[in-house]
């Protein structure tokens, strides 16, 4: 696979809580660089990267990050918040207490909530695989698939684990033609990425392959 179609696969993300902006800039200037599908970072930063960009690259900003345990209410006015600064994609963190206690409707109506307040924009959700069985993934699959969101999203790359490609395999398996799968957290290598990308990821959140296609440039990239 080439490298140049992984890259374009990828939400080049840093979400790091001692992040400046001028290191939001460079990741900015290296999504623009190596045409990433978009560069995913902190809401506090979505005003400026948008002025910045322009329309030039998508800004993805993430919601009840990175616990998931927030209100719906402040997740719905986080996400009217940041479409109104210029966010394109929304990566919202589901209730996992939610998901223990088996509130299936409660969370659905969240999900349906966040989708309405993205006003179109694309919606990932994330419902951290690694604190799931795998009955709860399959119902994840199910409840997303059914709230009208556009991606299904395996991790906050803050918890315990990150993307496996297990999950994955599952994710594509359980939801529905309309639902995206996006695999993120410790995303590693290049190998990691094309593997993902087989078993049918469509977008990798990670930083690590933008390193290594820096590190390849000498190489003729």
């Amino acid at each position: 696979m080439e490298l140049s179609e992984i890259l374009s696969r990828c939400d080049h993300t840093l979400l790091k809580q001692e992040s400046t902006w001028e290191d939001i800039k460079e990741i900015c200037d290296d999504g623009l660089r190596f045409g990433c599908a978009s560069v995913c970072i902190p809401p506090s930063y979505v005003k400026r990267a948008s002025e910045y960009l322009g329309d030039r690259l998508k800004v993805c900003t993430v919601i009840g990050f990175p616990n998931g345990y927030s209100t719906t209410a402040v997740k719905v006015f986080e996400t009217e918040n940041a479409i109104r600064h210029g966010a394109d994609e929304i990566d919202m963190v589901v209730n996992i207490g939610w998901v223990k206690d088996q509130r299936w409707e409660r969370i659905l109506e969240e999900i349906k909530a966040i989708k309405q307040a993205c006003s179109g924009r694309i919606l990932k959700v994330i419902v951290e695989t690694c604190l799931l069985t795998q009955e709860e993934k399959i119902r994840m699959c199910e409840l997303v698939t059914e709230s009208g969101a556009d991606y299904i999203k395996t991790s906050t790359g803050f918890s315990t684990g990150g993307a496996t490609r297990e999950d994955v395999k599952l994710f594509r398996e359980h939801v529905g033609p309309n639902v995206k799968v996006k695999a993120a957290g410790g995303i590693a290598s290049l190998q990691d990425a094309e593997d993902f990308i087989t078993l049918g990821a469509d977008r990798l959140g990670t930083s690590r392959i933008v390193k290594l296609a820096k590190g390849q440039q000498g190489e003729g990239y």
